[in-house]
Order: C-alpha cells, then structure tokens, then sequence
C-alpha cells in the first residue's frame, strides 16, 4: 500500500466511507458543496409530470406564480367561444455561478407565442438591447472617470410591462383551479415569450428613468444619463440586468431607492460578472476578459487538446471564393463563427480574422472550416488574455490602419477599410 494512503492501525477499512484513492474532503470542501447541491435539485426536469414529483421544483413553481400574484399580472375569466386562447407552459433551469455551481432552481411559466396572431394579440414588438461594445464603452469610460460600476438586476423583469392587447392565456399546467377548471386567465402585464413582451417592459422602465430627469442617450438608446451640477450618473440597461456607476456616491444610492420604490430589485452589488464578460475593478483599472467562456468554446468545438499556434491567422492567408473547394456543415460553420464574433467583444487581437471567415457563412469551404480552427488554437493558448483600462487614461481615441491597398482578391478592396 502507498505511504500516502498508510492507514492507522486502530481504523478499521470496513468503517471508511467512500473510496481510499479519492483523497480526502476537508471540511471547507464538504460545506462548499453542500452549500451548493443539499438545497437544489440537480436534474432539470423534461416535463410538468416529472417536476411535480420533485419537491423542490415544485417549491419553485409556486415562487414563480406568487411572483404572479405580487405583480397582479392577471386574472380569471370564464372562456368563450370567440376568445383567442394561448397555451402556456413550464420551462425548468438550473441557475449557475460563475464557476458552474447550481445556485437555485428556476421555474418559469412562459407562453406559447407562436400561437398569437398579429394585429390581434400583438402589434409593434421592436425592443432595443445593449451591444457588447456599448458595455465595454462604460467601462472605459468609468475606469478614465475614476468611478466604479454597480449591477442589480429586477426580479421577473417581464411581468412589470404593461399589456395594451386582450391576451387570453390557459391556466398553468399542474396548477389548474379546481373550483373554475375551464375559465383561463386574462392578462394585465406582459408574460414571458410574448411577443410584445420585451418592448412593454423597456416602454415602462424607459418612461420611469425618463420621468425621474434622466436622459436617454442619442446612439444607444439603452443608455441613460443624468447630470446633476458637475455630477453625472450613467445606466446601461440589457433587458433584466442593469449596471450603472456616477461620479458622486449620492447619486447611486438615489438610483437604486427610485428602482427598488418601483420594482422588486436584486442588489448584485459591484460588477464582475455580466453577459459572459468577467470584469475586475481595482483602483489602478479596470480588468476585463472572457476566459470562462473561451473555455466553454473550446470545450464545444471538442479544441480542448488542440495544438496551440502563435497568431490567430499566417500573415499570408488570402482567402477567396474557393469554387472548387470541398463543402462543410453549414450549421457547423455558423455556430463556430458566431461563438467567435460574441468573443470578439473583448478580444480585438481576434477581430480581423473573424471578421474575414464570417464573409463566407453562406456556402462554407474546408478552407474556411482550416481558418476558423486556427483562430481555435491561437485562442488555446492565450485563454487567459485580459483587456486592461489603466484609471486616469486620456479620453482620445486614437487609430492605426495598415496601408493595404487592392488587398482583397474577390473585389480589389482595401482589406483595412480605408
């Protein structure tokens, strides 16, 4: 037997729990797991009958439909013939941390849209969201500013909007009024998967910002401003989270009462986790990287064990129409592209190359399938690689373009743009 695993002579093998070769769990380790697991469910339920014999899950249904009562999203009509009915239903989730950990178990009753009919149960359904690089763009600027960003988010964010159309939904599944079992619910306020459903939310908390002296912003109009002598306070809104930073503590702390008076808030506190992005603010500035996800991305395109390589793209890669060029999945392609450009956001160092293969998503080559990987393995060794916003940087924007002219051998182009 190993001298790591020399068991004392009074402990008898029979009485050891578990198995010799795992090591042991310290006691930190036991309560950080049983923190996480001893009050969640670990299986996300696949139907309604399934979850009802889970007492958590059903704990959390019933959490779901108080948030239901507490908002007085609507209620109960008898049916008749010529209501336009739409069914609803239970999707079941596992929350997680930022390292993979199961926080709680989240059921959320949503409606089957694609039942509704335009005109009737919904009109305009345009609902403006805040780019990657809007957020990016705050940092910054709060890091120059010498200010820090603060996150919270709104509970059940979807049933705060305000409903104009009659919209009919079936009462939920498992959870039928025994006493009116054919009557259905009318709703007051929006219902998750509606499609009106994102634009009455922004509506009413856009109104609310607005009739409190905030402006919004001309470009982003997910951003919101307001300025009170020499002091300023910013709000970026991204549908349910909500982050926001001002160069004079008072006017944070105002914010957050207004929106915990009107809404029913959840206080995260200062940000370091948002949209996938990982944000570290010390006072010298402000760390900002998404090593968790490239790692989910690499995990995905099975690229976990690939080579590493030193550039994301050889410095004489042209890449053309490729007629006689052998075929790939399509869906296979677009995924890998689209999970780069979302990466892009806080790596520039990858931009171009993604940029360039994203050109060729309609009828992908083994050639552009051989570009994108290598972009993969430069990102296999550089998952650690951070933007870092030093504090009290000059606010100048300032470019560099190479001066590559007829570059592009599809139009002649200049490939830089300029």
């Amino acid at each position: 037997m190993p001298k790591e695993w020399r068991i004392p002579r009074y402990l008898s093998v029979e009485n050891i729990i578990g198995q010799i070769k795992e090591g042991v769990s310290t006691r930190s380790s036991i309560s950080n797991f049983c923190r996480h697991t001893a009050f969640d469910s670990q299986i996300e339920p696949k139907s309604i009958e399934e979850a009802l014999k889970d007492e958590k899950w059903v704990e959390a249904m019933h959490e779901e439909l108080n948030q239901f009562a507490r908002n007085e999203v609507w209620f109960l009509v008898p049916k008749t013939a010529e209501t336009n009915i739409i069914g609803s239903k239970w999707v079941f989730r596992n929350k997680l941390d930022e390292d993979g950990m199961i926080t709680r178990n989240k059921a959320r009753l949503v409606a089957k849209g694609y039942n509704q009919e335009e005109g009737i149960d919904y009109g305009e359904t345009f609902a403006p969201v805040a780019r990657l690089e809007a957020v990016r763009l705050l940092l910054a600027f709060a890091c120059m500013s010498g200010f820090k960003i603060f996150q919270m988010d709104v509970k059940s964010v979807f049933l705060n909007g305000y409903i104009n159309e009659e919209v009919y939904v079936d009462q939920p599944p498992g959870f039928e009024d025994h006493q009116y079992p054919n009557h259905v619910f009318k709703l007051k306020k929006a219902l998750y998967r509606l499609k009106q459903t994102p634009r009455q939310w922004y509506e009413r908390l856009s109104n609310f910002l607005l009739s409190h002296g905030y402006e919004r912003g001309m470009i982003g109009k997910t951003l919101f401003i307001k300025k009170s002598n020499s002091e300023i306070i910013l709000v970026q809104i991204y549908v349910d989270e909500i982050i926001f930073g001002a160069t004079e503590d008072s006017l944070c702390e105002e914010f957050v009462a207004a929106m915990k008076g009107e809404f029913e808030m959840s206080m995260i506190g200062e940000l370091s986790f948002f949209l996938r992005l990982q944000v570290k603010q010390t006072k010298d500035g402000i760390f900002l990287c998404q090593s968790k996800y490239c790692k989910e991305i690499l995990k995905k395109f099975e690229m976990e064990s690939c080579k590493e390589a030193s550039t994301p793209m050889p410095a004489s890669c042209y890449m053309d129409a490729d007629a006689a060029g052998k075929g790939v999945d399509q869906t296979k392609y677009r995924g890998l592209i689209s999970s780069l450009l979302y990466l892009a956001a806080s790596r520039p160092d990858i931009m171009f190359a993604v940029c360039l293969c994203a050109r060729y998503q309609a009828n992908p080559k083994e050639s552009y399938f051989k570009a994108a990987k290598k972009i993969m393995k430069y990102l296999k060794g550089t998952t650690n690689v951070v933007l870092w916003y030093p504090s009290h940087s000059p606010i100048h924007l300032i470019g560099y373009s190479d001066s590559d002219f007829a570059g592009c051998k599809l139009d002649r182009k200049s490939t830089s743009g300029t």
